[in-house]
């Protein structure tokens, strides 16, 4: 069952970019469908007709899949999911969440574990080096960035926190999720502890 996320709406970026920071405590209150919308719209949404997304991809060839897994959404049952940016919504590809399973091949960061959601980013190295050769692995790592420097300035805006985990076992966590894409980046998501 496909999932239709909430419309945006705008931010002030100079505000953001001040209040940007690492967050790795979260309290135990849920997020929203509306912020999971906005956090995976900032990651990797569809911004134009030509199919142009929110982050600079190296002669548009989009290589990275952004997964999430849901530990505590309101009115979105538990599950890791697909973000299908063309038509800004998610589709579930398992039906247990996965949080804990994350965080113990993560080095056992636990953090993770108790986040709400968990942005898995993913890359399918192919699309970018078939175009560009082995330069493609370096314009795959610096979408990576975009993505990730977009999902800390959405989180602020919204008083939320994140922080980027690259840390973890890449094979475990290709196993867990059942993907063939090779995961890149592990990004938290959760109210912070004032």
């Amino acid at each position: 069952m496909e999932i239709q996320l909430p419309d945006i709406e705008k931010i002030k970026l100079e505000d953001v970019l001040i209040k940007r920071r690492s967050i790795r405590e979260y309290s135990s209150a849920p997020l929203t469908l509306r912020e999971l919308s906005h956090i995976l719209f900032a990651a990797y949404g569809v911004t134009d007709e030509r199919g142009l997304k929110t982050v600079p991809s190296a002669g548009a060839t989009y290589p990275l899949e952004i997964y999430v897994n849901v530990r505590d959404v309101i009115g979105i049952e538990e599950g890791v999911y697909k973000y299908i940016p063309e038509r800004h919504s998610i589709v579930r590809v398992l039906e247990e969440e996965v949080g804990h399973e994350l965080a113990l091949v993560a080095l056992k960061q636990m953090f993770i574990a108790v986040a709400p959601i968990v942005l898995i980013i993913a890359a399918d190295y192919e699309r970018t080096i078939s175009v560009y050769g082995d330069r493609g692995f370096r314009y795959v790592y610096m979408e990576v960035g975009h993505v990730a420097q977009n999902v800390y300035l959405m989180a602020t805006s919204l008083g939320l926190g994140t922080v980027s985990v690259g840390a973890f076992y890449d094979d475990e966590v290709k196993e867990i999720l059942k993907i063939k894409e090779h995961p890149l980046l592990l990004m938290p998501v959760g109210r912070k502890i004032d």
